[in-house]
């Protein structure tokens, strides 16, 4: 197993496949592990490289995740390429992994190349967003296959894991903080923004915040699902992976 120093602590990443490096970055709750089965359907084409944020998967434990995670976690993403010493690297964020990803290119864009966003909010949580996590997390915790996906994930401390990133992410929309690091308007990297209509985690009006998103961005474009839930990634897994390619290497 690799691991790269990160302020102090062990984060944990691998590579696999042989091509342009591709860095795929998990959702919340998740690790690099749910990208184990579609691997298959990337490693041929690109060097998938995967990273586990601190706190998760098989990453070093924190005492509590920052409220501006998913601006901290891309610090950890820019530390990983520079620890790699790769140049103009691809990123695939699915889920809370999308706001890593944007936040990425748009704080270090001479390292990223193109950037996929899928299955995430956009520039703002919807005012229930709080009471809808909260209450999705607690039917999860009871749920049998929600809590074999987080041990999968996670390991036997994940219900700890689960906790410190529903107050991190409670906390973020109480205080209405910023999702990301510079405004939307300055990403020079060409990014995909990839959905699912039946995806039923992210917020109603999602193909409408995706238009006005690609409206802001200079080189931009939508690819929406007609099915499929959470994540479009996952739940259309050979489809996404044939866009993303074409994507990628267009």
């Amino acid at each position: 197993m690799s691991y790269f120093i990160y302020q102090s602590k062990k984060v944990f990443y691998s590579e696999t496949g042989n091509g342009t490096p591709v860095i795929m970055l998990h959702g919340d709750t998740a690790s690099s592990t749910m990208f184990k089965m579609l691997l298959p359907l990337y490693q041929e084409n690109f060097k998938v490289i995967l990273i586990d944020f601190l706190g998760n998967g098989k990453s070093d434990r924190v005492d509590e995740f920052p409220a501006d995670l998913w601006i901290t976690q891309a610090q950890q993403v820019i530390a990983l390429i520079e620890h790699l010493n790769y140049r103009k690297v691809n990123l695939i964020g699915t889920s809370g992994g999308a706001w890593v990803a944007v936040n990425t290119a748009l704080e270090r864009p001479d390292l990223i190349n193109k950037v996929v966003a899928d299955s995430f909010d956009g520039r703002t949580l919807a005012n229930d967003f709080s009471k809808n996590l909260v209450s999705e997390r607690n039917f999860s915790k009871n749920d049998e296959f929600a809590k074999q996906f987080y041990e999968w994930c996670q390991g036997d401390d994940w219900e700890k894991v689960v906790d410190l990133n529903t107050k991190a992410l409670t906390e973020c929309a109480r205080k209405k903080l910023p999702l990301f690091v510079k405004p939307l308007e300055t990403l020079s990297v060409p990014i995909l923004f990839l959905g699912s209509h039946e995806d039923t985690m992210c917020r109603k009006d999602l193909p409408k915040e995706y238009e006005e998103m690609n409206q802001l961005v200079s080189n931009g474009s939508i690819h929406f699902f007609k099915k499929g839930g959470h994540p479009a990634i996952v739940s259309n897994a050979e489809l996404s992976a044939k866009i993303i390619t074409e994507f990628i290497y267009s």
